[in-house]
């Protein structure tokens, strides 16, 4: 089964969809479609450019497009119930157990309060995950009330994950408009997840940089 088709499925739409609603019940950022499909793609781009099998590319994007379905049972502890979701879906569309393994571990392992990056499928889907910062994730209309989370993602005009030519650095780039947020507030709140991403890029041969408005600041 390919990536295209779990996008297909209607159960696991619904579970995003779902998931999705309770988040924003709760205050939080959009975790719908375009969350998970930008981390689809992103994971399915790194693996791809340091030269994983075409396989492992369409398990990246699938472990991206299932990735926070945990939300659906509670924000806290959602990457493990969310690999654990994963799994009876997996298992009952008839995926080989190696393969979801791989899947189910990733997705058990992206968020920076527990996650470690185990694997490379699990070391691209957490940096696939933590640079998907922009401004059309906030949903609050009201400025003046934004907290935090609100001013950081709504600050972001900008973001691109790029590999270099020479595979030895992956660039975490970010336009910042400082009028909303500055970049202490970005450090403030994703201090953990940057840390993360280092762990990752590392498992993946790679070192990690984050540049904000032209300035190397990881």
């Amino acid at each position: 089964m390919t990536y295209e088709e779990i996008k297909k499925n209607t159960d696991v739409n619904i579970y995003i969809k779902a998931a999705d609603e309770c988040l924003q019940a709760l205050g939080y950022t959009e975790h719908s479609y375009a969350h998970v499909t930008t981390v689809a793609e992103k994971t399915g781009y790194i693996l791809q450019t340091l030269g994983y099998d075409e396989r492992m590319v369409e398990l990246g994007k699938i472990a991206g497009y299932l990735h926070d379905i945990g939300n659906l049972i509670n924000r806290d502890d959602h990457s493990q119930s969310g690999a654990m979701m994963a799994f009876r879906i997996l298992d009952h569309l008839g995926f080989p157990a190696e393969e979801t393994a791989m899947i189910v571990s990733a997705i058990g392992n992206h968020d920076e309060g527990t996650g470690v990056p185990v694997s490379p499928l699990a070391a691209a889907l957490i940096l696939a995950d933590k640079s998907d910062v922009r401004r059309n994730r906030v949903r609050n209309t009201e400025i003046a009330s934004f907290d935090i989370h609100d001013r950081v993602n709504y600050s972001v005009t900008k973001a691109e994950l790029k590999i270099n030519s020479a595979h030895t650095i992956i660039k975490l780039k970010l336009q910042v408009d400082t009028h909303f947020s500055s970049v202490m507030e970005y450090f403030e709140i994703f201090m953990g997840r940057m840390i993360l991403c280092r762990k990752a890029a590392e498992k993946l041969g790679l070192q990690f940089k984050l540049m904000i408005n032209e300035n190397q600041l990881l």
